[in-house]
């Protein structure tokens, strides 16, 4: 018996149809462009910059755009809903002065903090690469695409993840990480 799918619940169509990768229409050049932040990454962010220093949502709003070199300023809209979530979730606190909410860190976000060290230093190095991408440096549209299919291919896993499937994986993708960056920079050959 054939399965029958409503159109919003059908099973994507993939690249040819043969190769098992999908084809994404609307991310070319012209499209939404590069995602600045992945899904956490800015509550973590701001979570950080207050705990440095407790500052107002423009000032937060200032450091961002500062640490893309001026090639993004996150929108108020993104910046203060954000802000209200932290403080709704007791990580942050805001003080009202003439009208505009401080912003400081509670013994609960330092906490969370010290619990995400290295989801943060990610989080900065995603910046870095966004940073790159933002000012001209795009990946082209083959690339992104495959990188998407790579996602694409993890959300599709089985979901049996056991200590032989992670380590055939996760060796799966750290060899291709280096076989990109090894191409990138080739070893000098040796001369025989």
């Amino acid at each position: 018996m054939k399965e029958h799918h409503p159109p919003h619940h059908r099973p994507r169509e993939f690249g040819d149809g043969h190769d098992g990768l999908e084809k994404r229409p609307g991310r070319e050049r012209g499209g939404r462009g590069p995602r600045v932040f992945a899904p956490g990454d800015l509550k973590l962010l701001l979570l950080a910059l207050i705990a440095e220093q407790p500052c107002h949502g423009y000032d937060l709003i200032r450091q961002i755009e500062g640490m893309f070199d001026g090639a993004y300023s996150p929108s108020p809209g993104v910046i203060y809903p954000t802000l209200t979530f932290l403080e709704e979730s007791e990580m942050i606190l805001g003080d009202a002065q003439a009208g505009k909410k401080r912003y400081s860190v509670t013994h609960a976000g330092q906490a969370s903090l010290t619990e995400q060290a290295v989801a943060l230093e990610g989080v900065r190095n995603r910046i870095d690469v966004s940073k790159r991408s933002l000012r001209g440096h795009e990946r082209p549209a083959q690339i992104h695409e495959a990188v998407h299919n790579v996602r694409h291919a993890l959300q599709l896993h089985h979901g049996r993840w056991n200590p032989e499937e992670i380590t055939r994986v996760s060796d799966l993708l750290n060899q291709t990480a280096r076989a990109i960056v090894d191409g990138a920079n080739p070893p000098e050959e040796a001369t025989a």
